[in-house]
């Protein structure tokens, strides 16, 4: 299974990003796919994601800026970042809990991670 990433680049505070994140290889059932970013000197954390519920849960501070969406079909999750701000800027990484066949095995991946920086 691979998660990978795309999307990231320098934008201005107060533009728009949207990034994706596609899963491949023998993937039996996404249970959870999201977003998670980690800024440097500070510890990795949850951005947004769909839970294994299917409800979409969100980071405080990007509440009402930030949407996940997602494409079951394509086994994508996409985030799509408006207003940034500096403190936005930080390295994103996708992460899904992914179940696979033959055999069966149930883990939890993530993406090599995209960098996004919002500066003028």
């Amino acid at each position: 299974v691979q998660l990978q990433a795309f999307g990231g680049g320098l934008v201005q505070p107060g533009g728009s990003l949207r990034l994706s994140c596609v899963a491949s290889g023998t993937i039996s059932s996404i249970n959870s796919m999201g977003w998670y970013r980690q800024a440097p000197g500070k510890q990795r954390e949850l951005v947004a994601s769909f839970t294994s519920g299917g409800s979409t849960i969100y980071a405080d501070s990007v509440k009402g800026r930030f949407t996940v969406s997602r494409d079951n079909a394509r086994r994508t999750v996409y985030l799509d970042m408006h207003s940034l701000k500096p403190e936005d800027t930080a390295v994103y990484y996708c992460n899904a809990d992914i179940e696979r066949y033959g055999p069966w095995t149930r883990n939890t991946y993530w993406g090599q991670g995209t960098q996004v920086t919002v500066s003028s």
